[in-house]
This record gives C-alpha cells, sequence and structure tokens, in this order.
C-alpha cells in the first residue's frame, strides 16, 4: 500500500487521537496530520463526519473511518503484518475491546468531571474516577502491559489520559501515585516508548488547555 492517502483530523490535546497517532506510529505508517480548530470546524471535517461533527478522524484514500476505537482496529486490520495492536485469540481480542469499551464509558466521565464540577458532584467524581482506576490495575495485574509482555491495543485505548492526569490532579485534589502505584508504574513504562512519547502533548500544556477551558465554562 505504497501509494495510500492517509490523513489525520484532530485535535493536539484529544486523548482519541492520540489513540491514532500512537497506532499508527506503532505500525510506521506515514500520514498527514490536520489540527482542527474545533470552534471552527473546518468543511473537511464536516464532510468526513456529518453524523458526530466530532475528530478524530482518520481518512484513508478519500475514505472516512470515524470513531477514535474503530480507527485503532482499522489500522490493525489493514496493516496487520507489523506490530500487532490486538491479541491472534479471539477470546483475548474479544477481552482487549471489553476493556477499550469500559474506558470510554467510565473512565471518560470520570476524569472529566474532576475539573468540570465542584462541591458533591466533584467529590463523587473523585470516587468513581479512583474506583476506575482500581479496576483498571486489576486487569493489569502482574504484566507490564495489558496485552500482557506486548505494548497493544488497551495500553492505546488508555495512555492518552494520562497526560490528563496533572489536571485531574490538580483540579480533583488527588495522588494517583498514592491511590494507584502500579497503574502509574505502567504508564511510565508506555511512555518510555516514542510512539507514544511522541504523541502525547506535555501535562503542563494540558493544564493550561483546561484552565483556559474552565475560564470559558464559568466554572472559576
Amino acid at each position: 500500500m505504497v501509494n495510500d492517502e492517509l490523513i489525520l483530523l484532530d485535535s493536539w490535546p484529544s486523548m482519541f487521537g492520540m489513540r491514532l497517532r500512537i497506532a499508527l506510529a506503532e505500525k510506521e505508517i506515514k500520514y498527514e496530520y490536520k489540527e482542527e480548530d474545533l470552534r471552527n470546524k473546518s468543511p473537511l471535517l464536516l464532510q468526513m463526519n456529518p453524523i458526530h461533527k466530532k475528530i478524530p478522524v482518520l481518512i484513508h484514500n478519500g475514505k472516512p473511518i470515524c470513531e477514535s476505537i474503530i480507527g485503532v482496529e482499522y489500522i490493525e486490520e489493514v496493516w496487520k503484518d507489523k506490530a500487532p495492536l490486538l491479541p491472534s485469540d479471539p477470546y483475548d481480542r474479544a477481552q482487549a475491546r471489553f476493556w477499550a469499551d469500559y474506558i470510554d464509558k467510565k473512565f471518560y466521565d470520570s476524569g472529566r468531571k474532576l475539573w468540570t464540577t465542584k462541591g458533591e458532584e466533584q467529590e463523587a467524581a473523585k470516587k468513581d474516577f479512583i474506583e476506575c482506576l482500581k479496576v483498571l490495575e486489576g486487569a493489569l495485574g502482574e504484566k507490564p502491559f495489558f496485552g500482557g509482555d506486548n505494548f497493544g491495543f488497551v495500553d492505546i485505548a488508555l495512555i492518552g489520559f494520562y497526560s490528563w492526569f496533572h489536571s485531574y490532579e490538580t483540579y480533583g485534589n488527588i495522588s494517583t501515585e498514592a491511590e494507584c502505584p502500579k497503574f502509574v508504574a505502567w504508564a511510565k513504562r508506555c511512555m518510555q516508548r516514542d510512539s507514544v512519547a511522541k504523541s502525547l502533548p506535555d501535562q503542563h500544556k494540558v493544564l493550561e488547555f483546561v484552565k483556559t477551558l474552565r475560564h470559558k465554562f464559568g466554572i472559576e
């Protein structure tokens, strides 16, 4: 697929876009990155994702693939010969998809509430967030990565959130390392990979971005 045209419509702080960036880096696939201004969405984004009008969108030879987890699976299926991201066993593949779904349904929301809420709602979000982390620690067990010895699908689904942890901790007044040391050790292992280190923004840059969002939403 030498002549493939690959474009990624994304926004730098998006933990969902980071999934595609990491997957493409793991497979060493070249692509054109297009930064989207989400306050002023481009005609290309609206054309390629008319249903949700959201990033990230992977455009492969003019055809859009929307939703980040679906995009990672697509990358795996099209470029399957290099750096497998999903396990070969059907049951293990199903388990990996289950945890990716858990991250999207449970983890994202609890993390977001740490910096968008106050008072009792935030206290409930803190409890929920730590509970989610402990569940994920349980799934990780004593393995270096969620897929075992190899960095893979669930690691890619989750690691982008780590760039937001400084913001979560700042506004949620929590210490992830104190509460979930195994999770932080896993994140640091992931950050040693070039594909991850080059795809995730600096945590302090994300914090500055979150500050502007809080002002915009009238939270502070």
